[in-house]
């Protein structure tokens, strides 16, 4: 699946997409197909802060629990309040569906996230293929 050139990507799989000063967080295609069925999603209230690198909530799969960390830090302006009932559209569409929104405190954070292509070749060293 080609990775949305217009993201920004970290090495713990989250993706996010700027829109003035508010981000746009979610998981990449590649970390839901490794977890696969998603079950839940914990997410953190908005009015909440977050710091960059730092985790955020949670994404709960048949599998396993997985941390959500913050590409960026700032405010939750907003939390995907679908994922409540139906967490499994991650897997549907991992980058269509977002997590939580956040009003960015330091936008240079997101300048110092991975590009498409940097992301792509992330992946293909951590999987050596």
């Amino acid at each position: 699946m080609p990775y949305p050139a217009n993201y920004r990507y970290t090495r713990e799989h989250e993706w996010i997409e700027l829109n003035g000063s508010v981000g746009t967080v979610g998981i990449t295609d590649y970390a839901q197909n490794s977890l696969g069925d998603i079950v839940y999603v914990d997410v953190p209230k908005v009015g909440d802060t977050v710091t960059a690198n730092a985790t955020f909530g949670s994404v709960e799969s048949v599998k396993a629990v997985s941390d959500l960390y913050s590409p960026v830090s700032g405010t939750v302006t907003a939390t995907n309040e679908e994922l409540k009932t139906a967490p499994d559209k991650i897997n549907e569409n991992a980058h269509g569906t977002w997590i939580i929104k956040v009003e960015l405190s330091n936008p240079a954070e997101f300048n110092a996230l991975l590009d498409a292509a940097a992301y792509e070749s992330f992946i293909s060293e951590e999987t050596n293929s």
